[in-house]
């Protein structure tokens, strides 16, 4: 928290017209334990109001005061030094509390100051004199009044130590009581006029300070029952450079309202302890179990889980926040070995000061002793979350480590029970150390140059670099691929050459010859076993992939560029159709023509041996003198395979220009069998007819 933000300053303007001292109509009853009291003189039994039960209830002012008093309280036990409260009653004019000087911001100069005001007059006629204006003037003369920390910076500007401007925000609560919005409107008016007319009085002051950022908060007070015709709104920007918003509340529900709004004024949490065993003031032998709930910085439950979300909340009775339950745990003595784990610390102060079970919990921590508390886990069982112990006559939560903390024993890189990681690269993280090691030189050229390159090849090389053997399959294979180690140290090189990149197309097209052969890649017996099970063509594509990425990450000259295509056509071979190259699957007019007329290229013609004798020979002359793509070489071998195998007879016999006829004896077959099988059945006729004359004969 900035200590020049809106919670550096904060002033409460408190309306004490006539009206706040009518009742709160919130009736407190009084017990009377002595019997019935005497009736005084002038009474009768008929009119004796002491025989019904006693009551009485507080003022308007009553319950604001103590509602302010109980918000600056909370403020400066949680933020003893930079937070600064100031109190202006306003009725016919404007009375001064306290001041921004350190020995009128106590609990103690307030309460005095605020006996002597007392309640406001009912006897006094209501006048336009009576104002909660002049309050509001007074806070904005007050906040361009400067404190001892800006009075200082002011001073050390003045001497020239320090050019910066000291910036000056601030907060101003006014508790007070309005007809409807209109009034409402009127008040936020008032108070941006009075801003822009007090920032052009401070240009003119040296010892004034612009108001930057001002913060005006309107709670407006209705006895209980009461119905108000104000609308709440939430924080606006009003003009600029002020933000307005406005709260309705009855008289007793004023305390809950300003604790609410102090969770977000000063970023805080609230933490609930429940299950505090206590013993019964009534009977020691018996005890209960409290709850006692205490604020503090949010950063103690947001630096566990990184959310409030993620712990068990709930929402008390007639509060408009949730707090987060935590379940008392054995006390123990603070010992060194529970703060260790701890992530933030910050001081606690409880919500209700004045109950039994707070003023318990504070004598107990005070004491010396220490309470740790539990939070449930979704999975089941609970977990110690945070502890409570006291330092120095002060009391503070301190967020603990639900997870493993560093201090521990670190994970084996050696040992594998347990699920352990084993496989970590540490050879080859520490060969990566030695290569980015800095030296130190006699001359000192061009230092910042020097450091700024060598943060650019640090970053350039470390893109990727995985932890393990069994995240990568090309590190992996770098002890049974021959090629692998100096291919990867050819384009690591940030002045590859041309002979540098025709060993590596050399090294690629290794790659590729085993591919299509569909050779399976050599791996170790450890790591990579989900691998082994899959196909061979799906290993080399990941293989390609993960080379193209180790190729873009060491890339600084042309000849990168050159090999990375070729990578890309072989992923591309391999059947990946993700492959999306830098060009678009594509190359300049003048790399086409060049390749096209490269004596390198491979024949067209495929019509005899003697094309394949010749293609298998300019392979070889490609990769001796290195003057080919990889994409002729796959080419050209593909052409050399297709020419071995025998070509489709109807296009042999097929004159140039004509369509081949498939299966061209398909129907003459077909009347060949049909006049075979007629002449057939006539001689079987013809045989039947002389047989049955040679019967009728005998």
């Amino acid at each position: 928290m900035s200590a020049y933000d809106l919670n550096q300053k904060t002033i409460f303007v408190l309306d004490h017209t006539q009206y706040f001292g009518i009742s709160s109509e919130d009736y407190i009853p009084v017990e009377l334990l002595k019997g019935k009291p005497t009736v005084p003189e002038g009474l009768n039994e008929a009119n004796n109001s002491f025989g019904e039960d006693v009551r009485f209830s507080k003022s308007l002012w009553t319950c604001s005061v103590e509602s302010s008093i109980e918000y600056c309280r909370i403020v400066w036990d949680l933020f003893p030094r930079g937070k600064l409260v100031r109190f202006i009653v306003s009725d016919t004019a404007a009375h001064i509390v306290n001041t921004w000087n350190l020995a009128t911001q106590n609990m103690s100069h307030v309460l005095n100051a605020m006996a002597l005001v007392g309640i406001p007059p009912e006897d006094e006629a209501m006048s336009s004199e009576f104002s909660v204006i002049h309050g509001l003037r007074a806070a904005i003369e007050a906040l361009t009044e400067p404190t001892e920390a800006q009075l200082a910076r002011l001073q050390e500007r003045e001497r020239g130590g320090s050019p910066n401007v000291v910036p000056n925000k601030g907060r101003v609560i006014c508790i007070t009581s309005a007809r409807d919005n209109t009034s409402m409107l009127s008040l936020e008016n008032i108070f941006r006029n009075v801003v822009k007319a007090q920032n052009e009085l401070a240009d003119k002051q040296r010892k004034m300070l612009n108001i930057d950022l001002s913060h005006f908060v309107i709670i407006n007070v209705v006895p209980q029952g009461l119905e108000s015709l104000v609308t709440n709104r939430a924080k606006m920007e009003f003009a600029p450079g002020v933000f307005t918003e406005i709260h309705t509340t009855s008289a007793p529900n004023i305390s809950n309202k300003l604790t609410h709004l102090i969770m977000s004024h000063y970023d805080l949490a609230s933490t609930t302890v429940t299950g505090i065993p206590m013993k019964e003031e009534q009977n020691a032998n018996s005890s209960a179990n409290y709850d006692v709930e205490i604020l503090h910085a949010r950063n103690a439950h947001t630096s566990i889980c990184g959310s409030e979300a993620l712990l068990p909340t709930s929402r008390k009775e007639g509060a408009e926040y949730e707090t987060v339950t935590l379940k008392w745990c054995t006390p123990r003595g603070c010992g060194s070995s529970d703060m260790q784990p701890c992530l933030a610390q910050h001081r606690v102060t409880p919500v209700d000061v004045t109950s039994r079970p707070s003023a318990c919990l504070i004598t107990f921590l005070l004491n010396g002793r220490s309470v740790l508390l539990e939070m449930p886990r979704k999975t089941g069982g609970k977990t110690t979350s945070h502890l409570l112990s006291a330092r120095g006559g002060e009391i503070f939560i301190h967020a603990l480590q639900i997870t493993r903390s560093c201090l521990e024993d670190l994970p084996s890189i050696s040992e594998g029970p347990g699920g352990r990681v084993t496989d970590y690269r540490i050879s080859d993280f520490a060969s990566f150390i030695k290569a980015h090691r800095f030296v130190p030189l006699k001359v000192k050229p061009k230092t910042e140059e020097n450091l700024s390159k060598a943060r650019d090849r640090l970053q350039r090389r470390s893109r990727y670099f995985p932890l393990t053997l069994n995240s990568s399959l090309i590190f992996n294979l770098q002890r049974n691929l021959n090629w692998v180690p100096f291919f990867l140290r050819k384009i690591s090189k940030e002045d590859m050459d041309k002979a540098d990149e025709a060993q590596c197309q050399q090294y690629i097209f290794e790659l590729y010859t085993a591919a299509s052969r569909g050779e399976p890649l050599p791996f170790p017996n450890m790591g990579v076993g989900r691998l082994k099970g899959s196909k061979k063509g799906d290993q080399y594509k990941l293989l390609c992939a993960e080379l193209e990425l180790l190729i873009r990450a060491y890339a600084t000259t042309p000849h990168h560029k050159v090999i990375l295509e070729s990578v890309q056509n072989v992923r591309a071979a391999c059947g990946d159709a993700t492959v999306k190259t830098e060009n678009d699957g594509s190359r300049d007019s003048t790399t086409k023509a060049v390749m096209r007329d490269s004596p390198m290229s491979p024949p067209h013609s495929m019509d005899s041996s003697s094309s394949s004798i010749g293609v298998h020979k300019a392979h070889k002359r490609a990769l001796s003198g290195g003057q080919r793509s990889l994409l002729d070489i796959v080419t050209s071998t593909e052409r050399s395979q297709s020419a071995k195998r025998v070509d489709f007879s109807g296009r042999l016999c097929t004159p140039a220009g004509q369509v081949a006829k498939l299966y061209p004896d398909f129907g003459n077959k077909e009347k060949d069998a049909s006049s075979t099988t007629s002449t057939t059945t006539a001689v079987k006729d013809e045989n039947l007819v002389i047989k049955s004359e040679l019967g009728s004969r005998n």
